[in-house]
């Protein structure tokens, strides 16, 4: 699972890939889901002006992927 986030002060927002579609949460709570993760930027974006949200994937926060039980770690 792929995720992005970044905090703001509307709250964390986050981009998590979810199947083949990408979700866009602000805290816990869904505000749209999107084709890619860069659509839910700009989403993001137009819906909370204020918030200062990065327009580059590259200024958010990557997660790791969670290891799996009995995953070594590289």
């Amino acid at each position: 699972m792929t995720q992005y986030v970044h905090p703001c002060k509307p709250g964390l927002v986050r981009i998590v890939k979810h199947g083949r579609r990408w979700r866009s949460l602000l805290d816990e709570r869904e505000v749209g889901r999107h084709e890619t993760a860069e659509t839910a930027v700009q989403a993001l974006r137009a819906q909370w002006p204020q918030a200062r949200i990065p327009a580059s994937l590259l200024l958010w926060r990557q997660l790791p992927e969670p290891r799996r039980i009995g995953q070594r770690a590289a």
